[in-house]
């Protein structure tokens, strides 16, 4: 039977046994809505104002700062267009930088096209954002900064208490996307220094659907959805009471494991090692130190990502490639090319994303078949040979 191996956790994550038992009730007998004055509606109520305060209190934060969304994608556009549209009075420039989940990307180029100005600082060659840059980007109108605390390709983590505290010196709203942080490492908004900070259930074994947006006290942000009143008046809709309390849940079994992600940056590490001992013309992208533990991004010159991708499949392994291979461009990675890798070497990307789930046999069998795969690639590639060729003259 062939071994499976799941080191795509950057993109989603299994769903934990005792987040999905929490949720099992409301699918039963606790089916009223929250919003309700009765006692069949209470009885969903208390369950999600205990969710909220669990959440409030594992991030540092008040209950009434922490608003449930669908998603993470949905709670970055919260953000940002909420932020920049309540701002207008003060101003219409923003400041990001162009490595950015293209959630935020997205939504900035929506910001764009109805009159905004953005400024896009750059990333060092490590994937590190200087903090001197984004204040050098800030003007006189200026309302917001939205920097990520850690990349979802390279997993670089982001001076984001230092950037928040010069958004707070020339009084501009700091927002940070911590989809891929929240859980893989401490995250206390109040230490942080951040206005807003949005994170997903899915990346950290709760359900997708679900994410949080914090809003800290008196920041302001446009309502999202107009409707019932519920998420005190800033997103209408009846809450998704089984998944908020399945984030609580996951959200909790994340910050109690904390401690052990020095293992999975044991395993991280030596499956970098390894890797980079056993396939010659191969490095990491991003720094390796101010990096989250799971995460390795590595470029295997001459091959293609989406090649490596399908031949790791067939051996039971499951990762992701810098390469847009999920949609209908053809494009390499935007956050590689940030940080000046070549368009040829970008094509040539791999992400594994370990995480708690994963074991010292897994990594045995990735060392043990990647090596074959790409050997077995470059052999077919006529730029490797040609590039060969060249070496040895």
């Amino acid at each position: 039977m062939k071994r499976f191996v799941y080191a795509d956790n950057a993109a989603t994550t299994q769903v934990l046994p005792e987040v999905r038992d929490v949720m099992l009730p409301f699918f039963g007998d606790i089916y009223g809505n929250p919003s309700s004055a009765y006692s069949k509606g209470a009885e969903a109520a208390e369950p999600l104002k205990a969710a909220r305060e669990t959440i409030a209190t594992l991030l540092g934060a008040k209950p009434n700062e922490i608003f449930f969304t669908a998603s993470g994608s949905e709670a970055d556009n919260w953000a940002i267009k909420g932020a920049a549209q309540s701002n207008v009075k003060k101003g219409r420039h923003i400041i990001s930088s162009k490595f950015e989940h293209h959630a935020v990307l997205h939504a900035l180029e929506s910001l764009e096209r109805d009159g905004f100005e953005v400024t896009y600082v750059d990333v060092n060659p490590s994937g590190v954002i200087d903090p001197a840059d984004v204040e050098k980007a800030i003007r006189p109108d200026t309302t917001l900064i939205a920097i990520m605390m850690a990349n979802n390709e390279i997993g670089t983590v982001q001076p984001i208490q230092e950037i928040a505290a010069i958004g707070k010196a020339h009084g501009i709203t700091t927002f940070t996307d911590a989809v891929q942080a929240v859980g893989n490492m401490p995250v206390n908004v109040k230490e942080l220094g951040v206005d807003m900070l949005a994170f997903s259930g899915h990346k950290i074994h709760a359900p997708k659907g679900i994410g949080v947006l914090y809003i800290r006290t008196g920041t302001r942000c446009r309502t999202l959805i107009d409707g019932g009143g519920q998420e005190r008046g800033r997103r209408g809709g009846t809450e998704n009471v089984a998944f908020c309390v399945a984030l609580a849940k996951a959200l909790e079994i994340a910050t109690a494991r904390l401690p052990q992600l020095a293992r999975v940056k044991a395993m991280r590490d030596r499956l970098m090692n390894t890797l980079l001992d056993k396939i010659p013309y191969s490095r990491v992208n991003g720094d390796i130190t101010a990096r989250l533990a799971g995460n390795l991004n590595m470029t295997f010159e001459c091959v293609e990502g989406e090649s490596l991708l399908m031949w790791l499949d067939a051996s039971g392994i499951c990762a992701s490639t810098g390469s847009a291979c999920n949609s209908a461009s053809l494009e390499p990675s935007h956050v590689l090319l940030s940080i000046g890798v070549p368009v040829e070497h970008a094509h040539g990307s791999l992400r594994f994303s370990l995480s708690h789930e994963n074991t010292e046999e897994d990594v045995d069998h990735i060392i043990a078949t990647l090596p074959t795969i790409v050997q077995r690639l470059r052999d077919m590639s006529p730029l490797y040979n040609s590039s060969m060729a060249r070496i040895k003259e």
